[in-house]
C-alpha cells in the first residue's frame, strides 16, 4: 500500500523546536568538555597552585602530590614567567626547550653535548635568575638549553640539591631553610 503525500501544513515551532535541541546537545558537549579538559590537567598536574607554608623559624615548605602517573608536577615560574616543572632528581640541571629558554629570556652560552635516555645530544649552558615553587625562591640556578626538547622543564638536581625535600607516600615535602 503506497502512502500518500500529506497536505497538511507544517507544525508551527517545529523546525525551531528541533534548532534548539540541537543548540542543547552542543552546549551539553561544550560544558562536559570543558570539565574533563580542567580534570584531565589536574590529572597531569595536581600542583597548579602549590601550597606554601612557613614555620615559625622561617622554613619555606611546599608539599607536592603525586599525580596519576606518579610523577611531580608543580606550577611555577622562571623569571616570572609562569611555567611548569617535572621533578626530575636523575638531572643534573634544570633542563629547559629552546623555546621556552627564549620565553624565559635565557641566552645560550658553552656548547656541549650531554648524554640522555634517547642519546647524545647537543645543550647549551645558562643560568637562571629566579626560579620560583610557591614560596620557594631560588636565584641564579645553573641550567641547561635542550634544542632538541619538548616544551617543558625538568626540574633537576641544581635546582633540587638547594632544598631539602623528602617523600612519603604520594607526597614530596620541599623545604628550603633561611641563610644562616
Amino acid at each position: 500500500m503506497k502512502k500518500m503525500p500529506s497536505s497538511e501544513p507544517p507544525i508551527p515551532g517545529k523546525s525551531l523546536g528541533k534548532s534548539m535541541s540541537i543548540a542543547a546537545w552542543i552546549s551539553a558537549l561544550l560544558v562536559l568538555t570543558l570539565i574533563f579538559g580542567d580534570l584531565e590537567r589536574n590529572w597531569l598536574n595536581p600542583n597548579r597552585e602549590p601550597q606554601s607554608l612557613v614555620t615559625q623559624e622561617g622554613v619555606q615548605e611546599v608539599v607536592l602530590k603525586a599525580n596519576r602517573q606518579g610523577h611531580y608536577v608543580v606550577s611555577g615560574s622562571i623569571n616570572e614567567e609562569k611555567t611548569e616543572f617535572l621533578l626530575d632528581t636523575g638531572a643534573t640541571d634544570v633542563a629547559i626547550s629552546d623555546n621556552l629558554a627564549r620565553r624565559f629570556g635565557l641566552r645560550r652560552g658553552l656548547k656541549g653535548t650531554a648524554s640522555t635516555a634517547n642519546g647524545n645530544v647537543t645543550v647549551y649552558a645558562t643560568r637562571i635568575n629566579r626560579l620560583q615553587i610557591g614560596s620557594i625562591i631560588l636565584y641564579d640556578v645553573p641550567a641547561t638549553i635542550i634544542p632538541e626538547m619538548d616544551d617543558f622543564v625538568l626540574l633537576g638536581m641544581s635546582a633540587l640539591r638547594r632544598v631539602e625535600f623528602t617523600q612519603r607516600d604520594d607526597q614530596l615535602t620541599l623545604r628550603n631553610y633561611p641563610d644562616s
